[in-house]
C-alpha cells in the first residue's frame, strides 16, 4: 500500500524521536546509535564488537522499549545447543481424546530484537542455528518451517579481548551481518554522566514512538531512495577493489588476503539508503556511501598475515582504498 505524502513525513519525524528517546538512557554513542538504526532500517542484523561493560545489553534493551517490541536476549555458552534457541518439539496428551502428539515450543529465536549476546562463546553448531534465521527469516525444524515474525532484528556481541574458550565465527556467517559495529570507551565527560545517572535513584522512563507496522513501512521506503547509477557505479567499483585478484592498487595487493563479496555491495547500497532516510532525504549521497564503508566492509576484508603483523586493519585499508578509487564526477 503507497503512504500519501503526509504519511511519509509523519513516518520520517519519528525516527528522530525514536533516538531521542534511546538516548533518554544511553549516553553518547552517537554513531554507534546510527549505525544501529541504519541497519534495523535496512532490515539487516549487526554484530557488535567491544570490551565489557559498555551497555550493549542496555542499549539493545532500550531500543526494544522505544520500538515496542518482544525483545529476548540468548546467553551463549559453550553447552548451548540449537534446540535451546529455536525451540524442540514436547510429547502432549489430549485430556478429552487421551492421544498423544508432539507439540512445538518456540524458542527464544521468535521475538523480533534478539541479542546474541557473546556468540563467539558457542560452538559452530549452535552459531549456524542462527544462519537460517537472519538469512531467510525462518527456522526449519523436524522438516516443519516456522516463519519468524517481522521486524526481525538478531544482534550478536563479542568480546574481542578474551579469546580462551572461543570459537571465532567463520567468514561466510560474518558475512550474512549486515554490518560489525565497534563500541569504544566512552569520552571523560559521557563517562562522568554515565555515573551521575545510574547511581542515584531517578530511572529515565523509555515511551515506545513507533509501532512494527511502521518499522516495515520505513524498511520498504528505504528501498525506495533514490541513488545515482554513478553512485552504483562507484560502490561496485570500491567493492572491485577490495579483492587482490582483480584490483589494479597496489596496496591492496600488499596487504589484503581476501576482499569483499557481492552481498558487501548490496549492504552498502542498502545502508546508504538507509542513513540518508534517517537525515531526512530521498536521495543518496556520496557521504552516505562513505559513512557506512568501514563498518559495512570492516568483517569483509580478510587482511594478510604481514597486515596483521604491522598492524594494519581492514578499517585502514578502507579508509585507503576511499581516498585511492576514483570517485564518479558529479
Amino acid at each position: 500500500m503507497e503512504l500519501t505524502e503526509t504519511e511519509v513525513k509523519s513516518l520520517l519525524a519519528k525516527l528522530p524521536q525514536l533516538k531521542t528517546e534511546i538516548q533518554k538512557v544511553i549516553v553518547g554513542q552517537e554513531h554507534i546509535l546510527d549505525e544501529l538504526l541504519v541497519a534495523f532500517l535496512a532490515g539487516g542484523h549487526c554484530l557488535l564488537e567491544g570490551v565489557p561493560g559498555l551497555a550493549k545489553t542496555l542499549l539493545v534493551k532500550t531500543m526494544s522499549q522505544a520500538l515496542h517490541l518482544p525483545f529476548r536476549r540468548i546467553q551463549f555458552t559453550p553447552d548451548l545447543m540449537p534446540t535451546d534457541i529455536i525451540g524442540t518439539e514436547v510429547l502432549e496428551e489430549d485430556h478429552v481424546t487421551g492421544k498423544r502428539f508432539f507439540k512445538f515450543n518456540k524458542g527464544p529465536l521468535f521475538a523480533n530484537i534478539i541479542l546474541a549476546d557473546e556468540i563467539n562463546r558457542t560452538p559452530p553448531k549452535t552459531q549456524s542455528a542462527l544462519l537460517e534465521a537472519m538469512q531467510e527469516f525462518e527456522v526449519t525444524y523436524g522438516g516443519q518451517t516456522y516463519p519468524l515474525e517481522k521486524p526481525f532484528f538478531i544482534l550478536a556481541t563479542q568480546n574481542p579481548i578474551e579469546q580462551a574458550g572461543t570459537y571465532p565465527l567463520p567468514e561466510a556467517q560474518l558475512d550474512r551481518f549486515l554490518l560489525l559495529v565497534r563500541i569504544g570507551y566512552p569520552t571523560e565527560q559521557e563517562e562522568f554522566e554515565v555515573l551521575n545517572r545510574t547511581t542515584g535513584t531517578k530511572s529515565a522512563q523509555v515511551n515506545a514512538v513507533i509501532t512494527a507496522a511502521e518499522i516495515q513501512q520505513a524498511q520498504a521506503l528505504v528501498r525506495q531512495v533514490a541513488i545515482s547509477e554513478d553512485l552504483i557505479r562507484y560502490v561496485s567499483l570500491l567493492i572491485r577493489a577490495t579483492r587482490p585478484d582483480t584490483s589494479n592498487l597496489g596496496y591492496v595487493k600488499e596487504w589484503v588476503r581476501w576482499g569483499a563479496g557481492p552481498r558487501a555491495g548490496q549492504a552498502l547500497i542498502l545502508t546508504a539508503k538507509a542513513r540518508a532516510l534517517l537525515k531526512g532525504r530521498y536521495a543518496v549521497l556520496m557521504e552516505d556511501i562513505h559513512a557506512m564503508a568501514v563498518p559495512v566492509l570492516r568483517h569483509r576484508m580478510l587482511m594478510n598475515f604481514r597486515a596483521e603483523a604491522e598492524g594494519i586493519t581492514s578499517d585502514k585499508a578502507t579508509t585507503e582504498l576511499l581516498k585511492l578509487v576514483e570517485r564518479p564526477k558529479i
